[in-house]
């Protein structure tokens, strides 16, 4: 399933999203606990929570942008042995390195610019995966799931946290209008990018949220998938094991 929504409506999705991210990086971090009121670190949190149950011991961060979920994950003791994240922006990594080593973590915390449909990994390395808010940027979601499906231990567990559409009013206006009027306008003014956050309204409506996504796991292989809502639909967690 490959999805057609871009940043810029000028070259193929992954470099467009690569170009993009690069573009915001130095506002990234700063808009996102902005926009979301800093639910997002506890979005996190509670997705870590229920991987932690697995206790893995080699973690893969896929689309890790600036790390703030590795960083997370080994804040909360998560994967002991080892956190690598990937990501195909440059950018985004190099900000998530400072963070890293201004914590004394890089023996812990791995960052890699490499692309989540062909991950440089061998079958079965990790113990568990994370996704957040990063599928939706995946140029084809399905080669990407499945990608990350393959280097997934048997009986691993991958973890996506993703935005998905409230569904109960008055939740569904206020989410519709804050994410298409507001977060475009004053992303905007902060990132000097006018495309990036029009893009993410857009991206979220075009992304195959709860029982469509859910779907794409399990034909994929994914096995015991479940779905869990936050915050009243504003976001998703989708488990599934291999």
């Amino acid at each position: 399933m490959s999805n057609t929504i871009t940043p810029y409506n000028q070259a193929g999705k992954k470099k467009e999203v690569e170009k993009m991210f690069d573009n915001i990086a130095h506002s990234y971090d700063f808009l996102n606990h902005f926009f979301s009121l800093g639910i997002d670190r506890l979005w996190r949190k509670k997705a870590l929570r229920i991987l932690s149950e697995e206790s893995p011991s080699i973690l893969l961060d896929v689309a890790t942008g600036t790390a703030d979920l590795a960083i997370a994950a080994k804040a909360m003791g998560i994967a002991k042995e080892k956190i690598i994240g990937v990501d195909i922006s440059e950018g985004m990594l190099e900000i998530g390195r400072k963070k890293i080593e201004e914590k004394n973590w890089t023996p812990y915390i791995e960052l890699i610019r490499a692309d989540s449909e062909n991950l440089p990994f061998n079958t079965g390395t990790f113990d568990a995966f994370t996704v957040a808010f990063g599928v939706r940027n995946f140029e084809n979601l399905e080669k990407g799931m499945s990608e990350m499906l393959r280097v997934l231990k048997p009986g691993a567990s991958g973890l996506v946290l993703e935005f998905s559409r409230p569904k109960k009013f008055p939740l569904k206006q206020t989410f519709h209008i804050y994410f298409k009027f507001v977060m475009p306008f004053f992303g905007k003014i902060v990132s000097k990018d006018r495309h990036a956050y029009s893009y993410l309204q857009e991206s979220v409506q075009a992304f195959p949220e709860g029982n469509d996504f859910i779907s794409i796991m399990e034909r994929l292989g994914y096995r015991e998938v479940r779905h869990i809502s936050l915050s009243g639909g504003i976001a998703s967690i989708y488990i599934g094991k291999k």
